[in-house]
Protein backbone atom coordinates (compact mmCIF):
# COMPACT_ATOMS: atom_id res chain seq x y z
CA UNK A 1 0.00 0.00 0.00
CA UNK A 2 2.71 2.08 0.69
CA UNK A 3 2.74 3.37 -3.22
CA UNK A 4 -0.70 4.54 -3.02
CA UNK A 5 0.20 6.32 -0.08
CA UNK A 6 2.94 8.08 -1.93
CA UNK A 7 0.90 9.25 -5.05
CA UNK A 8 -1.64 10.39 -2.60
CA UNK A 9 0.85 12.47 -0.98
CA UNK A 10 2.34 14.16 -4.37
CA UNK A 11 -0.64 14.37 -6.12
CA UNK A 12 -2.34 16.23 -2.93
CA UNK A 13 -1.14 20.25 -3.52
CA UNK A 14 -2.74 19.34 -7.66
CA UNK A 15 -5.61 17.94 -5.61
CA UNK A 16 -6.31 20.98 -3.46
CA UNK A 17 -5.64 23.50 -6.39
CA UNK A 18 -8.03 21.89 -8.59
CA UNK A 19 -10.54 21.65 -6.02
CA UNK A 20 -11.49 18.22 -5.42
CA UNK A 21 -12.37 17.04 -2.00
CA UNK A 22 -10.56 15.12 0.42
CA UNK A 23 -12.25 11.92 0.30
CA UNK A 24 -9.91 10.34 -1.63
CA UNK A 25 -7.10 11.14 1.16
CA UNK A 26 -9.23 9.41 3.87
CA UNK A 27 -9.44 6.20 1.83
CA UNK A 28 -5.91 6.07 0.75
CA UNK A 29 -5.14 6.77 4.58
CA UNK A 30 -7.71 3.92 5.29
CA UNK A 31 -5.38 1.32 2.88
CA UNK A 32 -2.28 2.45 3.93
CA UNK A 33 -3.51 1.38 7.75
CA UNK A 34 -3.71 -1.84 6.57
CA UNK A 35 -0.06 -2.60 6.17
CA UNK A 36 3.35 -1.33 8.20
CA UNK A 37 3.62 2.85 7.93
CA UNK A 38 6.73 3.47 7.02
CA UNK A 39 8.27 6.78 8.00
CA UNK A 40 6.71 9.66 5.33
CA UNK A 41 7.98 13.13 5.31
CA UNK A 42 5.19 15.80 6.02
CA UNK A 43 3.67 18.32 3.91
CA UNK A 44 1.93 20.90 5.47
CA UNK A 45 -2.01 20.35 3.77
CA UNK A 46 -4.55 23.04 2.77
CA UNK A 47 -7.80 22.41 4.00
CA UNK A 48 -10.32 21.20 1.86
CA UNK A 49 -12.81 23.34 -0.16
CA UNK A 50 -15.36 22.69 -2.71
CA UNK A 51 -14.57 22.10 -6.37
CA UNK A 52 -14.78 25.70 -8.08
CA UNK A 53 -13.75 26.93 -11.74
CA UNK A 54 -10.00 28.29 -11.94
CA UNK A 55 -11.47 31.92 -12.53
CA UNK A 56 -13.65 31.36 -9.11
CA UNK A 57 -11.07 30.94 -5.99
CA UNK A 58 -12.05 29.85 -2.99
CA UNK A 59 -12.40 33.10 -0.21
CA UNK A 60 -9.28 33.31 1.72
CA UNK A 61 -10.35 32.34 4.72
CA UNK A 62 -11.55 29.01 3.45
CA UNK A 63 -7.81 28.13 2.42
CA UNK A 64 -4.18 27.93 4.83
CA UNK A 65 -1.14 25.89 4.52
CA UNK A 66 1.92 25.96 2.20
CA UNK A 67 -0.22 26.13 -0.77
CA UNK A 68 -1.79 29.62 0.17
CA UNK A 69 1.45 30.80 1.26
CA UNK A 70 2.95 30.52 -1.96
CA UNK A 71 0.10 31.79 -3.70
CA UNK A 72 -0.06 34.66 -1.36
CA UNK A 73 3.73 35.17 -1.52
CA UNK A 74 2.97 35.29 -5.73
CA UNK A 75 0.31 38.23 -5.45
CA UNK A 76 2.10 40.32 -3.33
CA UNK A 77 4.72 40.70 -6.66
CA UNK A 78 7.95 41.95 -5.06
CA UNK A 79 10.54 40.49 -5.77
CA UNK A 80 11.82 39.06 -2.42
CA UNK A 81 8.56 37.10 -2.34
CA UNK A 82 9.13 36.03 -5.75
CA UNK A 83 11.74 34.11 -4.96
CA UNK A 84 10.31 32.89 -1.58
CA UNK A 85 7.41 30.94 -3.26
CA UNK A 86 10.24 29.53 -5.28
CA UNK A 87 12.06 28.48 -2.10
CA UNK A 88 9.13 27.39 -0.55
CA UNK A 89 7.98 24.77 -3.95
CA UNK A 90 11.47 23.95 -3.83
CA UNK A 91 11.53 23.11 -0.34
CA UNK A 92 8.20 21.03 0.04
CA UNK A 93 8.86 19.23 -3.08
CA UNK A 94 6.37 20.49 -5.27
CA UNK A 95 8.14 21.03 -8.31
CA UNK A 96 6.12 18.35 -10.22
CA UNK A 97 3.09 18.55 -9.01
CA UNK A 98 0.69 21.13 -10.73
CA UNK A 99 0.59 23.68 -8.39
CA UNK A 100 4.18 24.31 -7.88
CA UNK A 101 4.49 24.29 -11.83
CA UNK A 102 1.61 26.50 -11.78
CA UNK A 103 3.45 28.76 -9.19
CA UNK A 104 6.83 28.76 -10.44
CA UNK A 105 6.07 29.66 -14.22
CA UNK A 106 3.91 32.70 -12.42
CA UNK A 107 6.81 33.76 -10.86
CA UNK A 108 9.35 33.05 -12.58
CA UNK A 109 7.64 35.20 -15.63
CA UNK A 110 7.10 38.00 -13.23
CA UNK A 111 10.64 38.07 -12.11
CA UNK A 112 11.60 38.46 -15.91
CA UNK A 113 9.18 40.43 -16.98
CA UNK A 114 9.13 43.21 -13.96
CA UNK A 115 12.32 42.43 -12.87
CA UNK A 116 14.78 41.84 -15.66
CA UNK A 117 17.72 43.41 -14.37
CA UNK A 118 17.95 40.45 -11.28
CA UNK A 119 20.76 38.78 -11.87
CA UNK A 120 19.22 34.92 -10.80
CA UNK A 121 18.94 31.17 -12.20
CA UNK A 122 15.64 30.46 -11.70
CA UNK A 123 13.89 26.91 -11.72
CA UNK A 124 12.50 25.72 -16.02
CA UNK A 125 9.15 25.91 -15.92
CA UNK A 126 6.00 23.81 -17.62
CA UNK A 127 2.94 24.69 -16.01
CA UNK A 128 -0.06 22.59 -16.66
CA UNK A 129 -1.38 23.25 -20.63
CA UNK A 130 -5.15 23.81 -19.42
CA UNK A 131 -5.05 25.95 -16.63
CA UNK A 132 -5.86 29.63 -17.12
CA UNK A 133 -2.47 31.25 -15.72
CA UNK A 134 -1.33 29.08 -18.36
CA UNK A 135 -3.08 30.39 -21.26
CA UNK A 136 -2.79 34.00 -20.12
CA UNK A 137 0.92 33.51 -20.03
CA UNK A 138 1.58 32.41 -23.28
CA UNK A 139 -1.39 34.85 -24.96
CA UNK A 140 0.68 37.31 -23.40
CA UNK A 141 3.92 36.24 -24.18
CA UNK A 142 2.35 36.59 -28.18
CA UNK A 143 1.39 40.18 -27.30
CA UNK A 144 -2.69 39.14 -26.54
CA UNK A 145 -4.32 40.86 -23.73
CA UNK A 146 -6.74 38.21 -22.60
CA UNK A 147 -9.55 40.10 -20.12
CA UNK A 148 -10.45 38.74 -16.69
CA UNK A 149 -13.60 36.71 -16.71
CA UNK A 150 -16.71 39.23 -15.74
CA UNK A 151 -17.27 37.17 -12.45
CA UNK A 152 -13.43 36.42 -12.04
CA UNK A 153 -12.54 36.93 -7.87
CA UNK A 154 -8.49 35.78 -9.09
CA UNK A 155 -6.24 38.60 -8.04
CA UNK A 156 -3.72 37.16 -10.84
CA UNK A 157 -6.63 36.40 -13.82
CA UNK A 158 -6.45 40.77 -12.92
CA UNK A 159 -2.99 41.38 -13.56
CA UNK A 160 -1.54 38.95 -15.32
CA UNK A 161 -3.20 39.75 -18.67
CA UNK A 162 -1.04 43.06 -18.28
CA UNK A 163 2.58 41.27 -18.86
CA UNK A 164 1.24 41.40 -22.73
CA UNK A 165 1.04 45.57 -22.49
CA UNK A 166 4.55 46.11 -20.34
CA UNK A 167 6.43 47.29 -23.66
CA UNK A 168 2.95 49.24 -25.39
CA UNK A 169 2.89 53.09 -25.48
CA UNK A 170 -0.45 53.53 -27.55
CA UNK A 171 -3.02 54.59 -24.45
CA UNK A 172 -6.03 53.51 -26.56
CA UNK A 173 -4.28 49.96 -26.52
CA UNK A 174 -3.44 50.33 -22.81
CA UNK A 175 -6.79 51.49 -21.62
CA UNK A 176 -8.35 47.68 -22.31
CA UNK A 177 -6.41 46.85 -19.11
CA UNK A 178 -7.54 49.52 -16.33
CA UNK A 179 -10.50 48.26 -15.34
CA UNK A 180 -8.95 44.77 -14.47
CA UNK A 181 -6.00 46.67 -13.27
CA UNK A 182 -8.71 48.80 -10.50
CA UNK A 183 -10.49 45.63 -9.82
CA UNK A 184 -7.44 44.05 -8.64
CA UNK A 185 -6.64 46.57 -6.34
CA UNK A 186 -9.76 45.57 -4.72
CA UNK A 187 -9.05 41.83 -4.77
CA UNK A 188 -5.58 42.56 -3.00
CA UNK A 189 -4.56 45.93 -1.51
CA UNK A 190 -1.26 44.35 -0.41
CA UNK A 191 0.32 43.45 -3.86
CA UNK A 192 2.40 45.96 -5.74
CA UNK A 193 1.62 44.73 -9.09
CA UNK A 194 -2.05 46.16 -9.73
CA UNK A 195 -0.68 49.83 -8.55
CA UNK A 196 2.50 49.07 -10.69
CA UNK A 197 1.47 48.79 -13.91
CA UNK A 198 -1.62 51.25 -13.60
CA UNK A 199 1.26 53.94 -12.91
CA UNK A 200 2.73 52.81 -16.37
CA UNK A 201 -0.88 52.91 -17.79
CA UNK A 202 -1.42 56.40 -16.19
CA UNK A 203 2.36 57.94 -17.19
CA UNK A 204 2.09 56.68 -21.14
CA UNK A 205 -1.49 58.25 -21.51
CA UNK A 206 0.11 61.44 -19.98
CA UNK A 207 -1.76 61.35 -16.62
CA UNK A 208 0.92 62.04 -14.29
CA UNK A 209 -0.47 62.86 -11.25
CA UNK A 210 -2.11 59.28 -11.46
CA UNK A 211 0.90 57.78 -12.38
CA UNK A 212 2.30 59.11 -9.30
CA UNK A 213 -0.08 58.63 -7.01
CA UNK A 214 -0.21 54.70 -8.26
CA UNK A 215 3.98 54.11 -8.40
CA UNK A 216 3.86 55.75 -4.83
CA UNK A 217 1.08 53.56 -3.32
CA UNK A 218 3.44 50.86 -5.26
CA UNK A 219 6.60 52.15 -3.35
CA UNK A 220 5.25 52.45 -0.02
CA UNK A 221 3.87 48.80 -0.23
CA UNK A 222 7.31 47.08 -0.89
CA UNK A 223 10.72 49.12 -0.96
CA UNK A 224 11.64 46.21 -3.00
CA UNK A 225 9.33 47.63 -6.22
CA UNK A 226 12.42 49.19 -7.76
CA UNK A 227 10.53 49.87 -10.78
CA UNK A 228 7.97 51.77 -9.36
CA UNK A 229 10.99 54.12 -8.17
CA UNK A 230 11.99 54.66 -11.12
CA UNK A 231 8.86 55.73 -12.72
CA UNK A 232 8.88 57.86 -9.89
CA UNK A 233 12.48 59.49 -11.28
CA UNK A 234 10.91 59.59 -14.78
CA UNK A 235 7.76 61.59 -13.64
CA UNK A 236 10.59 63.87 -11.46
CA UNK A 237 12.33 64.29 -14.64
CA UNK A 238 9.09 64.88 -16.32
CA UNK A 239 8.36 67.99 -14.34
CA UNK A 240 11.97 69.08 -14.75
CA UNK A 241 13.13 68.26 -11.25
CA UNK A 242 16.29 66.11 -12.43
CA UNK A 243 18.19 66.76 -9.03
CA UNK A 244 15.59 64.85 -6.98
CA UNK A 245 15.32 62.33 -9.52
CA UNK A 246 19.03 61.64 -9.46
CA UNK A 247 19.09 61.56 -5.70
CA UNK A 248 16.25 58.92 -6.02
CA UNK A 249 18.26 56.74 -8.22
CA UNK A 250 21.29 57.21 -6.62
CA UNK A 251 19.83 56.03 -3.59
CA UNK A 252 18.68 53.12 -5.46
CA UNK A 253 21.97 52.03 -7.00
CA UNK A 254 23.42 51.94 -3.52
CA UNK A 255 20.86 49.44 -2.93
CA UNK A 256 21.04 47.46 -6.08
CA UNK A 257 24.57 48.20 -7.71
CA UNK A 258 24.43 45.84 -10.27
CA UNK A 259 21.14 46.89 -11.64
CA UNK A 260 21.32 47.86 -15.56
CA UNK A 261 17.61 49.13 -15.68
CA UNK A 262 17.89 51.93 -12.85
CA UNK A 263 21.82 52.30 -14.31
CA UNK A 264 19.97 53.30 -17.96
CA UNK A 265 17.85 55.69 -16.25
CA UNK A 266 20.29 57.77 -14.29
CA UNK A 267 22.48 57.60 -17.50
CA UNK A 268 19.22 59.42 -19.05
CA UNK A 269 18.57 61.57 -16.09
CA UNK A 270 22.05 62.96 -16.00
CA UNK A 271 22.01 63.31 -19.98
CA UNK A 272 18.76 65.30 -20.24
CA UNK A 273 20.19 67.25 -17.74
CA UNK A 274 23.53 68.14 -19.60
CA UNK A 275 25.56 66.99 -16.89
CA UNK A 276 28.17 65.59 -19.85
CA UNK A 277 31.01 64.73 -17.05
CA UNK A 278 28.69 62.49 -15.04
CA UNK A 279 26.61 61.27 -17.63
CA UNK A 280 29.69 59.81 -19.93
CA UNK A 281 30.58 57.14 -17.33
CA UNK A 282 26.97 55.80 -16.67
CA UNK A 283 27.03 55.93 -20.40
CA UNK A 284 29.86 53.69 -20.96
CA UNK A 285 29.12 50.99 -18.04
CA UNK A 286 25.41 50.75 -19.82
CA UNK A 287 27.08 49.94 -23.70
CA UNK A 288 29.49 47.94 -21.69
CA UNK A 289 26.84 45.39 -20.90
CA UNK A 290 24.86 46.59 -24.23
CA UNK A 291 26.94 47.24 -27.01
CA UNK A 292 24.02 46.98 -29.69
CA UNK A 293 21.81 49.97 -27.94
CA UNK A 294 21.79 52.37 -30.28
CA UNK A 295 19.97 55.11 -28.45
CA UNK A 296 22.88 54.62 -25.53
CA UNK A 297 25.40 54.98 -28.59
CA UNK A 298 24.30 57.76 -29.82
CA UNK A 299 24.11 59.31 -26.46
CA UNK A 300 27.85 58.75 -25.79
CA UNK A 301 28.97 60.27 -29.15
CA UNK A 302 26.60 63.27 -28.43
CA UNK A 303 28.20 63.05 -24.51
CA UNK A 304 31.78 63.44 -26.03
CA UNK A 305 30.94 65.95 -28.73
CA UNK A 306 29.81 68.76 -26.03
CA UNK A 307 32.68 67.77 -23.85
CA UNK A 308 34.95 68.65 -27.61
CA UNK A 309 36.62 65.06 -27.41
CA UNK A 310 36.00 64.75 -31.36
CA UNK A 311 38.65 62.03 -31.98
CA UNK A 312 36.88 59.86 -29.62
CA UNK A 313 33.57 60.79 -30.53
CA UNK A 314 34.13 59.12 -34.15
CA UNK A 315 34.10 55.47 -32.85
CA UNK A 316 30.36 55.26 -32.09
CA UNK A 317 29.91 57.38 -34.74
CA UNK A 318 31.40 55.02 -36.92
CA UNK A 319 29.17 52.36 -35.20
CA UNK A 320 25.92 54.46 -34.98
CA UNK A 321 26.32 54.59 -39.48
CA UNK A 322 26.38 50.96 -39.56
CA UNK A 323 22.92 50.66 -37.56
CA UNK A 324 20.91 54.06 -38.25
CA UNK A 325 22.71 56.12 -40.78
CA UNK A 326 20.26 58.47 -41.35
CA UNK A 327 19.21 59.42 -38.04
CA UNK A 328 18.74 63.28 -37.28
CA UNK A 329 20.71 63.30 -34.37
CA UNK A 330 23.82 61.29 -35.93
CA UNK A 331 24.12 63.70 -38.86
CA UNK A 332 23.87 66.68 -36.82
CA UNK A 333 26.57 65.13 -34.65
CA UNK A 334 28.87 64.64 -37.43
CA UNK A 335 28.40 67.99 -39.21
CA UNK A 336 29.31 69.04 -35.26
CA UNK A 337 32.58 66.94 -35.84
CA UNK A 338 33.87 68.03 -39.31
CA UNK A 339 32.70 72.07 -37.93
CA UNK A 340 34.08 71.85 -34.53
CA UNK A 341 36.67 69.34 -34.70
CA UNK A 342 38.32 69.32 -38.05
CA UNK A 343 37.17 72.73 -39.02
CA UNK A 344 35.80 71.98 -42.45
CA UNK A 345 32.98 73.45 -43.28
CA UNK A 346 32.40 72.14 -46.07
CA UNK A 347 31.95 68.90 -45.22
CA UNK A 348 29.92 69.96 -42.09
CA UNK A 349 27.14 71.54 -44.66
CA UNK A 350 26.54 68.73 -46.73
CA UNK A 351 25.50 66.59 -43.51
CA UNK A 352 23.27 69.60 -42.05
CA UNK A 353 21.92 69.96 -45.70
CA UNK A 354 20.79 66.32 -45.29
CA UNK A 355 19.29 66.69 -42.84
CA UNK A 356 17.08 69.38 -44.10
CA UNK A 357 16.22 67.55 -46.92
CA UNK A 358 13.95 65.15 -44.59
CA UNK A 359 13.06 67.95 -42.27
CA UNK A 360 13.12 71.27 -43.76
CA UNK A 361 11.59 73.30 -41.04
CA UNK A 362 14.68 71.59 -38.59
CA UNK A 363 15.53 74.73 -36.09
CA UNK A 364 19.11 73.43 -35.09
CA UNK A 365 20.30 72.18 -38.31
CA UNK A 366 19.10 75.70 -40.46
CA UNK A 367 20.50 77.75 -37.77
CA UNK A 368 23.79 75.84 -37.22
CA UNK A 369 24.25 75.91 -41.05
CA UNK A 370 23.40 79.49 -40.91
CA UNK A 371 25.94 80.18 -38.91
CA UNK A 372 28.74 78.43 -40.10
CA UNK A 373 27.82 80.10 -43.24
CA UNK A 374 27.89 83.74 -41.26
CA UNK A 375 31.39 82.42 -39.78
CA UNK A 376 33.02 81.37 -43.40
CA UNK A 377 36.00 83.47 -44.86
CA UNK A 378 34.33 83.23 -48.57
CA UNK A 379 31.94 86.53 -49.17
CA UNK A 380 29.59 84.18 -51.00
CA UNK A 381 29.00 81.94 -48.01
CA UNK A 382 28.54 84.87 -45.49
CA UNK A 383 25.83 86.10 -48.19
CA UNK A 384 24.07 82.94 -48.32
CA UNK A 385 24.40 82.49 -44.53
CA UNK A 386 22.53 86.00 -44.49
CA UNK A 387 19.84 84.76 -46.34
CA UNK A 388 19.25 82.19 -44.56
CA UNK A 389 18.85 83.94 -41.68
CA UNK A 390 16.47 86.26 -42.74
CA UNK A 391 14.07 83.67 -43.96
CA UNK A 392 14.00 82.03 -40.74
CA UNK A 393 13.61 85.19 -38.65
CA UNK A 394 10.44 85.59 -41.28
CA UNK A 395 8.75 83.32 -39.80
CA UNK A 396 5.42 84.51 -38.11
CA UNK A 397 7.12 83.59 -34.80
CA UNK A 398 10.46 82.79 -34.81
CA UNK A 399 11.86 80.12 -31.67
CA UNK A 400 14.36 81.38 -29.30
CA UNK A 401 17.09 79.29 -31.45
CA UNK A 402 16.63 81.60 -34.47
CA UNK A 403 16.50 84.97 -32.42
CA UNK A 404 19.58 84.13 -30.67
CA UNK A 405 21.32 83.31 -33.78
CA UNK A 406 19.99 86.93 -34.99
CA UNK A 407 21.43 88.60 -32.00
CA UNK A 408 25.02 86.57 -32.51
CA UNK A 409 25.04 88.08 -35.92
CA UNK A 410 24.40 91.34 -34.82
CA UNK A 411 26.76 91.29 -31.95
CA UNK A 412 29.52 90.11 -34.28
CA UNK A 413 28.77 92.85 -37.00
CA UNK A 414 28.70 95.50 -33.41
CA UNK A 415 25.07 96.26 -34.69
CA UNK A 416 24.12 97.25 -31.09
CA UNK A 417 20.57 99.15 -31.82
CA UNK A 418 19.76 95.93 -33.95
CA UNK A 419 20.70 93.45 -31.77
CA UNK A 420 18.58 95.17 -28.54
CA UNK A 421 14.97 93.92 -29.62
CA UNK A 422 16.33 90.13 -29.90
CA UNK A 423 18.29 90.42 -26.52
CA UNK A 424 14.90 91.87 -24.90
CA UNK A 425 12.62 88.80 -25.78
CA UNK A 426 15.66 86.32 -24.96
CA UNK A 427 16.12 87.95 -21.68
CA UNK A 428 12.00 88.52 -21.11
CA UNK A 429 11.40 84.68 -22.29
CA UNK A 430 14.46 82.31 -20.74
CA UNK A 431 17.34 84.87 -19.34
CA UNK A 432 19.45 81.95 -19.87
CA UNK A 433 23.43 82.58 -19.05
CA UNK A 434 23.84 83.10 -22.52
CA UNK A 435 21.47 85.47 -22.98
CA UNK A 436 23.15 87.77 -19.82
CA UNK A 437 26.54 87.42 -21.77
CA UNK A 438 24.86 88.79 -24.90
CA UNK A 439 22.90 91.63 -22.79
CA UNK A 440 27.03 92.05 -21.14
CA UNK A 441 28.33 92.27 -25.26
CA UNK A 442 25.02 94.63 -25.85
CA UNK A 443 25.53 96.88 -23.27
CA UNK A 444 29.48 97.30 -23.37
CA UNK A 445 29.07 97.92 -26.81
CA UNK A 446 26.77 100.57 -26.62
CA UNK A 447 28.69 102.23 -23.59
CA UNK A 448 26.58 101.31 -21.21
CA UNK A 449 29.04 100.10 -19.27
CA UNK A 450 27.21 100.09 -15.58
CA UNK A 451 24.67 98.07 -17.28
CA UNK A 452 26.99 95.93 -18.57
CA UNK A 453 29.00 95.08 -15.20
CA UNK A 454 25.08 94.34 -13.75
CA UNK A 455 24.95 91.62 -16.26
CA UNK A 456 27.95 90.05 -16.00
CA UNK A 457 28.06 90.19 -12.42
CA UNK A 458 24.67 88.19 -12.60
CA UNK A 459 26.16 85.90 -14.95
CA UNK A 460 29.29 85.68 -12.50
CA UNK A 461 27.26 84.79 -9.89
CA UNK A 462 25.11 82.20 -10.98
CA UNK A 463 28.73 80.33 -11.64
CA UNK A 464 31.73 81.52 -9.95
CA UNK A 465 33.53 78.85 -12.20
CA UNK A 466 32.31 79.21 -15.65
CA UNK A 467 35.06 80.94 -17.70
CA UNK A 468 32.55 83.35 -19.90
CA UNK A 469 31.22 84.47 -16.68
CA UNK A 470 34.49 85.27 -15.05
CA UNK A 471 36.14 86.47 -18.42
CA UNK A 472 32.91 88.86 -18.77
CA UNK A 473 33.10 90.33 -14.91
CA UNK A 474 37.05 90.85 -15.23
CA UNK A 475 36.50 92.62 -18.28
CA UNK A 476 33.01 94.84 -16.72
CA UNK A 477 35.51 95.39 -13.88
CA UNK A 478 38.17 96.81 -15.80
CA UNK A 479 35.98 98.94 -17.33
CA UNK A 480 34.44 100.39 -14.72
CA UNK A 481 37.56 101.34 -13.18
CA UNK A 482 37.24 98.46 -10.60
CA UNK A 483 41.05 97.92 -10.89
CA UNK A 484 41.95 96.36 -7.82
CA UNK A 485 39.25 93.44 -7.40
CA UNK A 486 39.81 92.38 -11.23
CA UNK A 487 43.66 92.34 -10.87
CA UNK A 488 42.45 89.66 -7.92
CA UNK A 489 40.83 87.60 -10.01
CA UNK A 490 43.57 87.65 -12.49
CA UNK A 491 46.10 86.63 -10.69
CA UNK A 492 43.59 83.65 -9.10
CA UNK A 493 42.55 82.57 -12.10
CA UNK A 494 46.25 83.03 -14.06
CA UNK A 495 47.78 80.92 -11.15
CA UNK A 496 44.65 78.01 -11.45
CA UNK A 497 45.53 77.34 -15.14
CA UNK A 498 48.17 75.20 -16.82
CA UNK A 499 48.22 76.98 -20.15
CA UNK A 500 46.03 77.08 -23.11
CA UNK A 501 43.60 79.44 -24.78
CA UNK A 502 41.62 80.29 -21.65
CA UNK A 503 45.41 81.39 -19.59
CA UNK A 504 46.02 83.44 -22.96
CA UNK A 505 42.92 85.11 -21.99
CA UNK A 506 43.59 86.44 -18.54
CA UNK A 507 47.32 87.79 -19.82
CA UNK A 508 45.07 89.74 -22.05
CA UNK A 509 43.10 90.77 -18.88
CA UNK A 510 45.79 91.67 -16.92
CA UNK A 511 48.06 93.88 -20.09
CA UNK A 512 44.71 96.01 -19.92
CA UNK A 513 45.83 96.76 -15.85
CA UNK A 514 49.16 97.79 -17.07
CA UNK A 515 50.49 101.12 -17.40
CA UNK A 516 53.51 100.37 -18.98
CA UNK A 517 53.79 99.62 -22.45
CA UNK A 518 55.92 96.88 -22.40
CA UNK A 519 54.53 95.55 -19.72
CA UNK A 520 51.23 95.09 -21.63
CA UNK A 521 53.42 94.43 -24.85
CA UNK A 522 55.11 90.64 -22.62
CA UNK A 523 51.41 90.27 -21.44
CA UNK A 524 49.92 89.97 -24.96
CA UNK A 525 53.12 88.25 -25.87
CA UNK A 526 52.38 85.58 -23.34
CA UNK A 527 48.59 85.53 -24.65
CA UNK A 528 49.53 84.54 -27.72
CA UNK A 529 51.89 82.05 -27.19
CA UNK A 530 48.66 80.21 -25.48
CA UNK A 531 46.38 81.13 -27.95
CA UNK A 532 47.73 82.19 -31.31
CA UNK A 533 44.01 83.08 -32.06
CA UNK A 534 43.34 85.36 -29.49
CA UNK A 535 41.19 88.25 -32.03
CA UNK A 536 41.50 90.68 -28.58
CA UNK A 537 45.32 90.47 -28.47
CA UNK A 538 45.99 90.64 -31.33
CA UNK A 539 43.77 93.84 -32.84
CA UNK A 540 45.96 95.28 -29.03
CA UNK A 541 48.96 94.66 -30.68
CA UNK A 542 48.59 96.37 -34.20
CA UNK A 543 46.82 99.08 -32.17
CA UNK A 544 50.51 99.38 -29.83
CA UNK A 545 52.48 99.15 -33.46
CA UNK A 546 49.85 101.85 -35.11
CA UNK A 547 50.16 104.06 -32.47
CA UNK A 548 54.49 104.24 -32.74
CA UNK A 549 53.39 104.07 -36.35
CA UNK A 550 55.72 101.43 -37.17
CA UNK A 551 53.53 99.99 -40.31
CA UNK A 552 55.82 96.94 -41.15
CA UNK A 553 54.39 95.23 -37.60
CA UNK A 554 50.75 96.53 -37.42
CA UNK A 555 50.11 95.23 -41.12
CA UNK A 556 51.36 92.00 -39.42
CA UNK A 557 49.13 91.90 -36.69
CA UNK A 558 46.11 93.15 -38.78
CA UNK A 559 46.36 90.52 -41.03
CA UNK A 560 46.32 88.30 -38.64
CA UNK A 561 43.08 89.45 -36.93
CA UNK A 562 41.37 90.15 -40.34
CA UNK A 563 41.88 86.41 -40.94
CA UNK A 564 39.75 85.19 -37.84
CA UNK A 565 37.54 88.41 -38.34
CA UNK A 566 37.05 89.42 -42.04
CA UNK A 567 33.97 91.19 -41.13
CA UNK A 568 34.83 92.85 -37.78
CA UNK A 569 33.62 97.00 -38.28
CA UNK A 570 36.79 97.58 -36.47
CA UNK A 571 39.20 96.09 -38.36
CA UNK A 572 37.60 97.20 -41.44
CA UNK A 573 38.12 100.75 -40.68
CA UNK A 574 41.86 99.84 -40.02
CA UNK A 575 42.20 97.62 -43.43
CA UNK A 576 40.29 100.96 -45.46
CA UNK A 577 43.46 103.25 -43.41
CA UNK A 578 46.19 100.23 -44.45
CA UNK A 579 44.73 98.86 -47.76
CA UNK A 580 48.04 99.85 -49.71
CA UNK A 581 50.07 97.81 -47.43
CA UNK A 582 47.36 94.82 -47.05
CA UNK A 583 47.18 94.57 -51.30
CA UNK A 584 44.22 92.74 -52.26
CA UNK A 585 41.97 90.66 -50.90
CA UNK A 586 41.03 93.16 -48.18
Amino acid sequence: MNFIMEDCRRLLPDLVLSGVGVSLFFVCCFLSSCGTKPHIKEVPLTAAVPAVPDSQPPPRAAVGGVAEEIRSLVESGSFPSLLTALDLVRDRNLEESDFGRLMNAVAVTLLQKVYPSLQNQYPGTAPPQSHAYTRILREAERGNYVSAPQNSRDYLEHVLPFLALLRETRPEKLDAARADLLRAGELNKHSVLAPFFLGLIYERSGLLNAAEEEFNRAYALSSYCYPAAIGLARIMESRDKRQEAIRLLSDLLIQYPDNLVIKRQLAITYYNDKDWSRADPVIAEVLQRDSRNSAFILMRAHVLVEQGQFLQAQAPLDLLGSIDPNNRLYLFLRARVQAEGYRNRDSALNYLRSILRTYPNDDEASVYAARLLLESGRSEDRTEGRELLTRLMSAEDPSLLVVNLALQDAIYREAWSEARPYLDRLLAERRSAQDLLSAYRVERGLGNNSAALQAARELYERNTSAEEGINAYITALIDTGRNDEAGRLIESRIASLSGGALKGRYYYLRSRLRTNEEAAMNDLRSSLFEDPRNINALIAMFEIYHRRKDDSRAVFYLKQALALAPDNPQLKRYASEYSSSLGGGY
